[in-house]
């Protein structure tokens, strides 16, 4: 290596991101590609996954997914094996958000959140499992959120559905472990995302802002690469402080 080459933290690994069309998937999969990894960018929105990977890099490719669906995962999984013959990361990250009063959502409405947000997310651990484990091991990143640590109104299926990944993560932790898999669990307060726009959810924290996507992402490579290979089973929380404490400082004049 001459003094001008720099390798990254994941150089050289294989990592997939759901969801990575836009928002956090989107910087997830940009900030994985700067540190070295070959990263498949996932999403439903097959136009909004290629333009995630065109801005990416070369070593970034687009491939169809929907998250609800076993189908979709086998084709992905195969299509990783058949490009790459390998698989080290995996980041959990599609998820929607539908607003709703427990006594006035549609069931339709409570069950499609929980069926992309949690199904999915068992689809992603189920499916990729096991390749990561011919490949030696690795590490899964399920996004969680800080609505799964709290109790938040008005959207009590993606509360429900981020609560259902953390203990998720616990379970999977505990049965890969003995596969060399790493699962832990990324929970981001109020984030300047389209999603966080249609969610009108408010800011509390002690930084008295929400966060942007650059502060969450570098997360996630710390969790993909090998320097946190002592942690699994964990939640790690990036919230400017929102769950810190109930009682917030009055704000200056």
């Amino acid at each position: 290596m001459t003094g001008t080459e720099r390798r990254g933290r994941v150089q050289g690994k294989v990592v997939v991101v759901s969801g990575a069309g836009g928002g956090l998937g989107a910087a997830f999969v940009h900030a994985l590609a700067a540190e070295g990894a070959h990263v498949v960018a996932a999403d439903i929105d097959p136009a909004a996954a290629a333009t995630t990977a065109e801005s990416a890099g070369s070593d970034c490719a687009a491939l169809q997914l929907d998250v609800r669906e076993e189908i979709s995962w086998r084709t992905l999984v195969a299509e990783v094996r058949r490009r790459h013959g390998r698989l080290d990361g995996l980041v959990n990250n599609a998820g929607i958000v539908i607003r709703g009063g427990i006594t006035d959502m549609p069931l339709a409405d409570f069950e499609g959140v929980l069926k992309v947000n949690l199904t999915g997310t068992f689809l992603g651990l189920q499916h990729c499992a096991p390749l990561m484990r011919e490949s030696g091991g690795g590490s899964i990143v399920n996004v969680a959120s800080t609505a799964g640590l709290t109790g938040v109104p008005s959207i009590s299926g993606y509360t429900a559905s981020k609560w259902g990944v953390r203990g998720l993560t616990r379970s999977a932790a505990v049965e890969l472990a003995p596969w060399g898999i790493r699962v832990n669990s990324l929970a981001p307060g109020v984030v300047t995302t389209a999603m966080a726009a249609r969610s009108a959810t408010a800011v509390r924290n002690l930084t008295g802002r929400p966060g942007s996507v650059g502060e969450v992402a570098p997360l996630v490579v710390h969790l993909i690469s090998d320097d946190s290979t002592y942690s699994t089973g964990a939640d790690f929380v990036v919230d400017g402080g929102e769950t810190a404490t109930s009682r917030l400082p009055t704000p200056v004049d």
